[in-house]
């Protein structure tokens, strides 16, 4: 980690330091980006004999190589309509997208399951970091794997995002028309809560201030050290004041139920500086502009609930055809019984969704 910093370092002074006429020029070689990816099956699910299984590479536009799972239904011939699924925040494609994608597939799609940037198999330096911009590329990016697959039908792809990956998947059906349906389940507003905290109970600019100068030493002491501090995920003990949503993350994370080596939140948590963008950068700015299909599934139980109710509130109904725009209600359910919960899920839902908006 600290040789990555020193030579970012030495390039930067490399750069500033050439004349205008480019008399002098410094080369320097970075080492090219491993990716250690395994190949034996380690999801937290049992695998289906119904479907096929592979694991796939491709990069997002920043140049980060993302690691996806590929489930698709045994013997498909295609060209199959298609779904690329990512999340909880902070969880790896072992868990609840893996789960998402296999039903998927049992149910006739082309689906992938991929690691975000920063985090997991995939690449991208430091470890453990998040990004608006770039985690919606993510997306975006495996639209780009799927389109482009002689397997896929280019004209029927949507995707699927979980907790805090609803958020992001909204963001991107904003940006990116290729997306023709989308999914948020049980879904996170992550610069809401980030910028406002839980409930907005800090939504203030004294409270983001304060938390501006922490996030702000923390550079510091990050850039001082050359390893950015980890944030802390789920913690292995809980105390004993705990809401009740904490205990549930941690029936999740910290358990064989869903616990998994890679996970952020089962291990050290995302880095804190990674908060820093989310404060300032409001995400789904544009999702009213979004003319195609979506989709927002919530647990009435969820502690989140507000995030997904006053997103559905924010989406417009496209001008000219039926309403296309969904919420709903899963009776009794918490945030995470809709992680790995297939008596929760509402897949009979989410598939009909699909075949309805992906033809």
């Amino acid at each position: 980690m600290k040789s990555r910093h020193l030579a970012a370092a030495i390039m930067a002074t490399a750069l500033l330091t050439t004349n205008a006429e480019n008399m002098n020029t410094t080369t320097i070689k970075l080492p090219a980006e491993e990716l250690n990816i395994t190949q034996e099956w380690d999801k937290v699910f049992p695998k289906s004999n119904k479907v096929e299984h592979k694991k796939v590479t491709f990069p997002n536009r920043y140049g980060i190589t993302l690691v996806a799972d590929v489930y698709m239904p045994k013997g498909a011939k295609g060209p199959l309509p298609a779904v690329a699924v990512c999340g909880p925040f902070g969880a790896v494609k072992e868990q609840s997208s893996g789960l998402y994608a296999q039903e998927m597939a049992e149910r006739g799609f082309y689906a992938l399951a991929f690691d975000p940037s920063f985090t997991g198999e995939s690449g991208g330096h430091p470890r453990y970091m998040t990004s608006p911009d770039i985690n919606t590329e993510d997306f975006s990016a495996a639209v780009d794997y799927l389109v482009t697959n002689p397997m896929v039908e280019p004209e029927a792809v949507g995707i699927i995002g979980i907790c805090g990956w609803g958020g992001i998947a909204l963001n991107a059906a904003a940006s990116d028309p290729r997306i023709k349906a989308t999914v948020a389940s049980t879904m996170y507003d992550m610069s809401r809560v980030d910028s406002n905290g839980y409930f907005d109970s800090a939504d203030s600019a004294e409270a983001r201030n304060e938390m501006r100068k922490t996030l702000a030493a923390q550079r510091t002491e990050d850039f001082r050290t050359g390893t950015p501090k980890p944030g802390g995920g789920v913690p292995d003990v809980l105390p004993e004041d705990a809401p009740q949503f904490f205990k549930d993350y941690h029936a999740y994370y910290k358990t064989e139920r869903g616990y998994h080596p890679r996970s952020l939140n089962s291990n050290g948590g995302r880095n804190v500086t990674a908060v820093i963008p989310w404060i300032n950068s409001p995400l789904m700015s544009r999702i009213d502009e979004i003319e195609n299909a979506v989709m927002i599934v919530h647990g009435e139980k969820a502690h989140s609930f507000y995030f997904g109710s006053d997103a559905y509130k924010r989406l417009n109904v496209t001008p000219g055809k039926d309403n296309n725009k969904l919420f709903m209600v899963i009776p009794g359910a918490s945030h995470t019984d809709l992680y790995d919960q297939k008596d929760k899920i509402p897949f009979d839902a989410i598939e009909s969704f699909f075949h309805e908006y992906l033809n």
